[in-house]
């Protein structure tokens, strides 16, 4: 009797847990469909943002080399006019008017190598104290100072510039006080604070079994700083250079109101001087679309955004070349 009731049970109870089974089935398959369906989801919005930064990344390299490129294409003005020390889109002068780029070029050029000279040590000798030789006060005043002077706008910087840095060079030199030199100090201020967060950061990343190798061979702490982690780390300190120096010459506002915007040639001091962002920013708002004199800042904005692709070529080597170091 207790066999037979047994296999009634048994008998009776078999659909149930083929219920229950295709149930528990069910639930487990349930995650993993949303979970495919959520990673569709994903690839689907990554894939869209990467298309429409690409999309508009081109269009913008496509908008302005066509606008940079056209005054040549029609033979509004010549390489040799563009390329000349003679600026004056206004001029009524025989074979006028001029369209001379080359001070301001150049004028961009000494500004962002001046200012590199001047923060370049003083950003790597900072992240080197913040790191190696004091690294508690680092972290407790020189961090949040270096944020703080992340976060100024470029306006306040020119501000600053303007009543104290221009008033300082013309009571002490005699000058007017706009020049290219009020430009390379209120620039080399701008891009301390990256070159030495980038800095930081490579030193910082440097195993510290290296150092303590060092040591152990009998070398002193400044033998290490200088023998081992600055030979090291080169590669990403000069990434933090090219950085500043590509913000630098990017820059517009602040250098526009400190260097006097005079077309003059860039190689003494005390002279005021113009960069392409300062001619750029001053006279496009001034100008008739498609004039010959509008078409040249198209020119001039076109010069701009190579260099900067130059510097970020710059960036990507010296990262190539840390990997392979």
């Amino acid at each position: 009797m207790t066999e037979r009731i047994r296999r009634m049970e048994q008998v009776t109870n078999l659909p149930n847990k083929k219920l229950e089974e295709t149930s528990l089935a069910e639930e487990l398959r349930s995650p993993a469909k949303k979970l495919i369906r959520i990673e569709q989801r994903g690839r689907i919005y990554t894939l869209l943002s990467a298309w429409i930064l690409i999309i508009t990344l081109f269009s913008l390299l496509f908008f302005i080399t066509s606008k940079g490129i056209m005054p040549f294409i029609h033979g509004e003005i010549t390489l040799q006019n563009f390329f000349s020390t003679h600026w004056g889109p206004t001029s009524a002068e025989p074979g006028g008017p001029f369209f001379g780029s080359i001070n301001f070029i150049l004028g961009s050029l000494m500004v962002t190598l001046l200012s590199a000279l001047i923060s370049a040590p003083l950003g790597i000798g900072a992240a080197i104290f913040m790191t190696e030789i004091s690294p508690k006060f680092g972290r407790k005043i020189l961090q949040p100072a270096i944020e703080i002077l992340v976060g100024i706008p470029s306006v306040v910087y020119g501000f600053i510039g303007l009543t104290l840095i221009v008033p300082f060079i013309r009571n002490t030199t005699g000058s007017i006080g706009f020049s290219l030199l009020a430009g390379v100090i209120v620039l080399s201020v701008m891009i301390l604070p990256t070159i030495v967060s980038m800095s930081v950061d490579t030193i910082q990343s440097i195993p510290q079994s290296l150092r303590e190798g060092s040591y152990a061979l009998g070398a002193t702490r400044w033998q290490t700083i200088s023998r081992l982690l600055v030979r090291t780390s080169l590669p990403g300190l000069m990434t933090g250079v090219i950085l500043g120096m590509a913000r630098a010459f990017g820059e517009a506002l602040a250098v526009q109101m400190v260097i006097g915007n005079s077309p003059n040639l860039p190689f003494q001091l005390m002279k005021p001087i113009s960069t392409l962002t300062s001619v750029i920013t001053l006279n496009m708002g001034n100008t008739v679309q498609g004039t010959p004199y509008n078409s040249v800042l198209w020119s001039m904005a076109l010069i701009l955004l190579l260099m900067t692709l130059f510097f970020i070529l710059l960036i990507r080597l010296m990262t190539q070349r840390g990997k392979q170091g």
